[in-house]
């Protein structure tokens, strides 16, 4: 018999004991006795959690005066394991297993052969289901789908309270409650507070046992076919589903959704008796549990590739479409998902979306850069928080800290609150320094510009009273476009942040995508998935590559700043030729305009950001053709580290106070004196008080932060003695003291200076 019709065989039974009349310990009572028959097992049991602990609820061929007295806990013994680790155990010899535990009240020494099976709810064990025989031997791969597809039927018949008494409530995964604390990796730091909101409305599947077979067969057809269209329509979309991901994702995406053994295992699903939802559930169920047992990044990678797409499916063939955003938001909003693209996040009402909590989550993801832009918390890495948070709940979400509270009591909300005014109060006061400028105390300009990405970002240049845009990051624009946005699109985006921006000045930076920012519209130069894509084919190696792309956003940048002021800055620049190449496409575009008679900008300034260390080395070299020189600390920091900041084993591992990379950007600033180059930082280094300290007091004198960062950076500035600053940062290079971090950090308490 196959395993669809062993099920079936089941799922007809069941049907019929539930139809009856008997009251719900009977017919748990029935049900032991079905499945134990349909596989002609001597023992099956049901157990259920309750009270934190897996109770036995009912058992054909064990000592019925166990019943609702064995209890393990999670973890505990075979059952225990199995609702722990969410895992199918099959053994021909039980006792030989590590985690057996005897509890002699069941009478169970004289069985040999285990199978058991997870009884699943939104993600979470809830209880499990075990046959047992005598004879040792491992059970057949059909009985095994039978016992899994029948303890999906039950979930669902525990849920709806249709087997579980008032006398014996379980602890059922759809309502936690009381206060939980997650942690989480910070992707973009802040705190914010909202109610739980998922960004992918979750399908309640109300019917579960299949009236008309051959009818859930249809809607799964046409599901396919629906599911299919989109994913062959996927490369126009901006993003493929798993943010960060690009064309490798896609041809995944078109491998599973065409995959023949996938819609196969849910025809089988269907032929057992589920319906159209419960078979796609049934089948993700299973997957779920194969991820749980993969150790290869890339292949568990693949794994989630597939679970999207079954919640894909899933919306389709249950008529659940939409995201939360094409819904709305009403309330101040934590985001709750598992991924997220950066087109996704910026569907949302930004006067409503606080925050972003996801399951998964890189700090390299496109998401991350954008949400950094536009000042949203996010934190990552929170583990479980999709089955442990409800929608609805309260959130207080600290990405300062790395975690985010659910449903918080009453002292960790007044807790929370306190941080919150206290940081409101600090925000006010800098608010106040909008129009003051930033001299230190030893009467010294320092200049405090913004980094910007996308338009709405301008209006924060007149609210924090920088001096200007040290970075805009053009790519925004890539990573959000289904497709290369069009030479005219990208002009008016350069005029209105021009326009915007007035008197100050905006240093555009051009396109750095590739790598680990890839887009779907252009393929890279190698067949397989780059091993170290931030130091791959990204910025200015693949723009110059791609002439027509350099092309185009030059012609662009030089039509919008006409009459104007331009600065233009290119990215990764490793070796001075680089910078000549980039430099001859705007110089060419520029021969094309005079031609033409079109107006001209007034003035064009050229700059280099230096991220790769092999720059520095040649600094003689590339001074004398620029006009200002940018260092980008976050690629700089990984590359002299040889440490990627994605990998979160490494990315709070090296310091940005360590001596090594402060005695690099120290000979960086000592390169440039004697030069007229505007030297500057861009990066969060720049942004963090500490650090901004250091910088000052090795030679810097601009800084390109976040426009969060401004108010905290110009209250800095206005505290600090630069002679004495510098005496004790020469002092400290010379002669490291073992934490750098520290001996700054009390050097700036004497001071009455605070730091973050």
């Amino acid at each position: 018999m196959t395993a669809a019709a062993s099920a079936r065989l089941i799922l007809t039974r069941l049907h019929e004991v539930m139809a009856s009349r008997l009251h719900a310990q009977a017919k748990l009572d029935q049900v032991v006795e079905i499945i134990g028959e349909s596989l002609t097992s001597e023992v099956c049991s049901i157990y259920l959690l309750r009270e934190g602990a897996l109770e036995l609820f009912a058992t054909r061929g064990l000592n019925a005066d166990a019943v609702h007295v064995t209890r393990l806990g999670l973890g505990e013994g075979l059952i225990g394991t199995i609702a722990k680790n969410i895992e199918t155990l099959n053994l021909a010899e039980a006792k030989a297993h590590p985690e057996f535990l005897y509890h002699p009240e069941t009478g169970e020494e004289k069985f040999h052969s285990f199978a058991g099976v997870p009884i699943v709810y939104r993600e979470r064990a809830v209880g499990a289901l075990s046959v047992q025989h005598v004879d040792p031997r491992r059970y057949e791969d059909v009985e095994i789908e039978a016992l899994q597809t029948t303890a999906m039927i039950l979930s669902e018949l525990i849920a709806h309270k249709e087997l579980v008494d008032l006398d014996h409530p379980l602890d059922l995964a759809e309502a936690p409650s009381g206060p939980e604390l997650i942690d989480g990796l910070a992707l973009v730091k802040g705190l914010s507070e909202g109610v739980a909101v998922f960004h992918q409305p979750r399908v309640e599947i109300d019917q579960v046992v299949a009236e008309d077979t051959e009818a859930e067969r249809q809607r799964v057809y046409r599901a396919f076919d629906k599911m299919r269209d989109q994913i062959d329509a996927m490369g126009k979309e901006p993003e493929f589903g798993k943010g960060g991901e690009h064309d490798d994702v896609l041809e995944t995406y078109k491998m599973f959704a065409y995959d023949e053994g996938w819609s196969r295992r849910i025809n089988e699903a269907i032929d057992s008796g589920l319906t159209a939802e419960a078979a796609i559930e049934r089948v993700q169920q299973r997957t779920r549990m194969r991820m749980r047992e993969i150790d290869d990044p890339l292949l568990a990678d693949r794994m989630h590739d597939l679970e999207d797409l079954s919640n894909r499916l899933l919306r389709i063939v249950s008529g659940q479409l939409g995201t939360a955003a094409r819904q709305g938001l009403r309330r101040d909003t934590i985001l709750v998902a598992r991924n997220l693209g950066p087109a996704e996040l910026l569907e949302y009402d930004r006067r409503r979306l606080k925050g972003v909590v996801l399951e998964e989550g890189s700090l390299t993801a496109h998401m991350v850069i954008v949400a950094r832009a536009m000042d949203i918390p996010v934190l990552g890495r929170a583990k479980g928080v999709l089955r442990r948070v409800n929608e609805g709940d309260e959130v207080l979400l600290d990405a300062d800290k790395g975690s985010v509270t659910l449903r918080p009591s009453p002292p960790m909300r007044e807790a929370f609150d306190a941080r919150f005014a206290k940081k409101r109060e600090r925000q006010a006061a800098y608010a106040e320094l909008r129009d003051v400028e930033p001299f230190t105390r030893c009467g010294t300009r320092i200049g405090v510009m913004m980094n910007a990405g996308l338009r709405d970002d301008m209006s924060a240049l007149a609210m924090s009273g920088a001096d200007g845009v040290g970075l805009f990051r053009t790519e925004f624009q890539f990573l959000v476009s289904s497709t290369l946005p069009q030479r005219e699109r990208q002009t008016r985006l350069y005029r209105d942040v021009l326009d915007a921006a007035g008197d100050k000045p905006v240093i555009f930076r051009t396109v750095d995508i590739g790598g680990d920012k890839a887009v779907p519209y252009i393929e890279a130069s190698m067949s397989e998935r780059e091993e170290n894509p931030a130091m791959g084919w990204r910025a200015l190696r693949l723009s110059l590559e791609r002439g027509g792309l350099l092309k185009a956003q030059a012609r662009a940048l030089l039509e919008a700043a006409s009459g104007r002021t331009l600065n233009v800055m290119f990215p990764m620049v490793s070796e001075p030729w680089e910078f000549d190449a980039a430099k001859e496409v705007f110089d060419e575009q520029l021969a094309w305009l005079r031609d033409r008679r079109k107006r001209l900008p007034e003035e064009i300034r050229y700059g280099a950001m230096l991220e790769v260390p092999a720059l520095a080395e040649a600094l003689d070299l590339i001074l004398p053709k620029l006009s200002f020189l940018s260092v980008g600390t976050n690629d700089l920091t990984q590359f002299l580290f040889a440490a990627d900041r994605a990998n979160p084993k490494l990315a709070e591992r090296y310091d940005w106070l360590s001596p090594s990379i402060l005695r690099f950007l120290q000979r960086i600033a000592q390169g440039v004196v004697g030069h007229p180059v505007d030297l500057s930082v861009c990066g969060e280094m720049g942004g963090r008080r500490l650090e901004a300290l250091a910088l000052l007091g090795i030679g810097y004198r601009r800084l390109s932060i976040t426009p969060a960062s401004v108010g905290p950076i110009k209250e800095l500035v206005r505290k600090i003695d630069l002679g004495e600053l510098s005496g004790a940062m020469q002092g400290w290079l010379a002669s490291p003291p073992l934490d750098m971090r520290a001996a700054l950090q009390d050097w700036a308490s004497e001071r009455d200076i605070e730091t973050d």
